[in-house]
């Protein structure tokens, strides 16, 4: 793979915030070192092909999985696939299970989002200038409906087309991390009738609406977490565990809803800005 500038080379219609295993057995990826006002990404932006559209990957934790979540740039990951052309992000992630039919290998493509983080800068318009002096607006975005509705339809059809029915809508509940929940903290988020935990769905989703940027999250089920399960809860070897058991069929599922995600957008998201002055600097 080769280094290249943002400018040099062409842009990517479609993203992928996860890990280096969905990206790593394609053939041809460049890497391409972006800048972005809002300091450095996770990690270079990946580009390749999949069923002849460009995609552009970017390891959500870096490479070698050196960034907790709570130290995660998001608003320079997002802003780095935006300035590459991007408008249609997949978020993979990996979650714990609140239910008990839930459980580990369940693929839950959630349609709502509970923040419960604690120190997340979650949006581009703050009122504070940037590097080079502009000044974005305040602006209101509406994320009722976090979820892209034409990206949720593409990803759950691409589970169900290889024989892994997928849960169809809930709540993803954010964490702050590194820690796993205390099992009160579990069974609080059990008995408000919310579906999976994690700790990387938030500000994703938030920032991308904000960029008018499609985004859709594909959940796996890792474990249960630990107000659902016995035993001593949940650790970080069983999540690693689990999810590489299920990166080739996640990775397959990805790859299937990428080739499907429409080529001319008329969503919810890509109107979140129609009439709006941000006062972002052009991508």
């Amino acid at each position: 793979m080769t280094d290249r500038t943002a400018a040099a080379h062409p842009a990517a219609e479609l993203g992928v915030i996860g890990g280096s295993g969905l990206y790593a057995l394609l053939d041809d990826v460049t890497e391409v070192s972006v800048q972005t006002p809002y300091g450095q990404p996770s990690d270079s932006v990946f580009l390749g092909e999949v069923a002849g559209r460009r995609v552009a990957f970017l390891p959500r934790h870096g490479r070698g999985h050196s960034l907790p979540p709570h130290r995660i740039n998001y608003r320079a990951n997002l802003w780095a696939l935006r300035s590459l052309g991007v408008h249609q992000v997949l978020g993979p992630c990996a979650v714990g299970g609140l239910r008990r039919e839930f459980g580990p290998g369940t693929l839950v493509v959630p349609d709502q989002l509970v923040d419960r983080t604690a120190a997340r800068v979650q949006t581009f318009y703050d009122g504070l200038p940037l590097p080079d002096g502009s000044l974005p607006e305040v602006v209101h975005v509406s994320v009722a409906d976090p979820y892209c509705p034409e990206g949720r339809a593409a990803a759950l059809a691409a589970a169900r087309d290889h024989a892994w029915e997928p849960v169809d809508g809930g709540t993803l509940v954010v964490i702050e991390g590194p820690r796993f929940s205390t099992r009160a903290e579990s069974r609080w988020f059990t008995a408000n009738g919310w579906s999976v935990v994690g700790m990387t769905g938030h500000p994703e989703a938030v920032l991308a609406r904000e960029l008018a940027i499609c985004y859709t999250s594909l959940a796996l089920v890792t474990d249960l977490d630990a107000g659902v399960g016995t035993g001593e809860g949940v650790t970080h070897a069983e999540v690693l565990k689990e999810f590489a058991r299920n990166v080739d069929r996640l990775r397959t599922v990805l790859f299937k809803a990428l080739e499907s995600l429409p080529a001319t957008r008329d969503c919810i998201c890509s109107h979140a800005l129609d009439g709006v002055d941000t006062g972002l600097p052009p991508a």
